[in-house]
This record gives C-alpha cells, structure tokens and sequence, in this order.
C-alpha cells in the first residue's frame, strides 16, 4: 500500500470515528447508570429489565409486522445467544451489583476492563492489536481510575458484588465478540425483537424466583423517576443506543468498538453533576482527558511501516 492511499484510509477511519453515530453512542450508552440511578429504587433490577424487553417488544414488533422487516436466516439461535450475553447477561449482573450495594466506582471499574479483556482476545476474531492500540488501553482504564476514584470506597463491597460485576464484564466481551464472530449482520429490528424476546423467556423465571414477580407487577412503585427511566430505557437505551452498538459492530473492529466504553464513565460523571449535582475532582478532569486520548490511540488504527 502507498503512502498515499495509506494516509487516505487513516483519514477516513478518523472521520468514521468523528463522526455523529459513536459520539451518539458514548451519549446514550452513559445513560444507563443514570437510568439504574432513578429507578432502581423502585423495582428488582431483573423485574425492572424485563419491563424494559416487554416496552421494546410493544415498539417494535408492531412496526416489524406492517413493514415486513425480513427475519434473519439461519441466525435467530446466534442473535439469541448473542442477545441474552448482551441484555439478560450484562445488563443484569451490572443492575443486580448496584442494586444489593456495590460501590459504584469499582462497579464501572470492574465493567470498564471490558476493551483490554476484548483485546487479550482479539485473535480470535482474527484481528490484530498494535503496540499504539494496546498503549491506547491502557490509558483508558487509567482514565477511568481517575474519574471514578472519587467513588472508590470498600462500602457495600460484598463477594456476591463482586460475582455479578465480574459476569458482567465477561458476557459483554463475551457477547460483542460472539456478535461479531457469528452474525455481524442482520435486520436491526427483527434482531432486537429475538433478543429481547429470548431475554424476557430467561429472565422471567428468574425474576419468579428471585423477585418474587407476579403478573400485576406488585413489586415496581409507579413513581415519576421510574416511569421516566423506564421510558428512556426504552427508546434511548434499548432502541437507540443498541441500535448504534449493533451498527458499530457490523462496521467495525470489536477492539475498536469497545475502547469507546472508556467514555462512558467519563460521560456519566458530567452527567451527574447536571442531573443531581454530583462533584468531581480536577484528577476526574485529568482522567477524562486522559481515556479520550486512549480512546483516540485505539481507534486512529494507525499502520505502522
């Protein structure tokens, strides 16, 4: 490859990553603790995901139906597997964690080892990872350390926290590698139908068991906050920003999609000081600084000669 088509195809990947669909992302990605924030408080994490599948089931199966969105083809068990990792599997861990006490700074510490695990197992998908990209990770979880050490404290740290924190971490690698591995491609809407459907099948007796569920709902408190929070868990979250991790993982490498997690704390942090007024220190500054530079060596994806 010549210098010149070498230095196109840089500034295309850096334009790529510039532009409105991973910036997006981070956006509404970042929501999700604050989303955990405002109503936790009033319902089980596992009763309060599976309200959340059935909302996005009721969106969207209408709308796959009129418009006749084609179903994937010798997929459905590998957009199921990869579903379950990427919902029931993270999504309850990470809730299940902040909702019996984990402290949240080693919580999204512990989920935010998330890129290098991904990287360690690069390979697999058959992709490499350069010297600038592995220093890229490391400077992103250094970035995340500092954002969140303000919150690093052993209060409410407890073995089982501990346990959900670590399976989480494990099926969102798990889930985005396999996702990539197994079926990159597929209709966005039929997709998430089939992996929100098969995530309602596995949690709901779980949560029967667990949570005690009951058809009425009898444990979820209506309140302002868990309306809003479902709500934007919804559209936000399970349409939108799945949408965009999907679109993400389809265009590109899984290493590179997954550095851009390091944002999200940096995110969530300013988001919580407009939101609740939650302070952060000049060294969280510092670390946010640093995990966009880390991020930013991930992704450039610069050749080297």
């Amino acid at each position: 490859m010549s210098s010149s088509t070498r230095s196109s195809a840089h500034s295309v990947t850096k334009a790529t990553w510039l532009s409105p669909v991973p910036l997006l992302f981070v956006f509404l990605w970042s929501t999700g603790f604050i989303v955990a924030k405002l109503g936790l408080p009033y319902a089980p994490p596992l009763t309060f995901l599976i309200l959340r599948c059935l909302g996005v089931l009721a969106v969207l199966l209408p709308v796959v139906f009129i418009v006749r969105a084609p179903w994937p083809r010798g997929q459905v068990l590998h957009v199921a597997v990869a579903g379950l990792l990427l919902q029931a599997g993270y999504l309850g861990g990470v809730w299940a964690a902040i909702k019996i006490g984990m402290p949240a700074g080693l919580t999204a510490l512990i989920v935010g080892m998330q890129p290098i695990l991904t990287a360690a197992c690069a390979p697999l998908l058959k992709e490499r990872v350069r010297p600038r990209q592995w220093l890229g990770f490391a400077l992103g979880l250094l970035g995340v350390a500092l954002v969140v050490q303000a919150k690093l404290h052993l209060a409410g740290l407890t073995v089982a926290g501990i346990a959900l924190c670590v399976f989480a971490l494990l099926c969102i690698t798990a889930g985005t590698m396999y996702q990539k591995r197994y079926c990159p491609g597929f209709d966005l809407r039929t997709g998430t139908v089939i992996q929100f459907g098969a995530t309602v099948a596995v949690l709901v007796p779980l949560a029967v068991l667990l949570e005690g569920l009951d058809p009425r709902f009898s444990s979820v408190t209506w309140s302002m906050d868990f309306v809003v929070a479902w709500l934007w868990s919804i559209f936000a979250l399970s349409i939108g920003a799945i949408f965009l991790l999907f679109t993400l993982i389809r265009r590109s490498r899984a290493t590179e999609v997954t550095s851009l997690l390091y944002l999200t704390p940096p995110t969530t942090a300013v988001m919580a000081w407009l939101l609740f007024g939650e302070a952060f220190s000049p060294l969280a500054l510092a670390g946010m600084a640093v995990a966009v530079l880390g991020v930013a060596f991930v992704v450039q994806n610069k050749e080297t000669s």
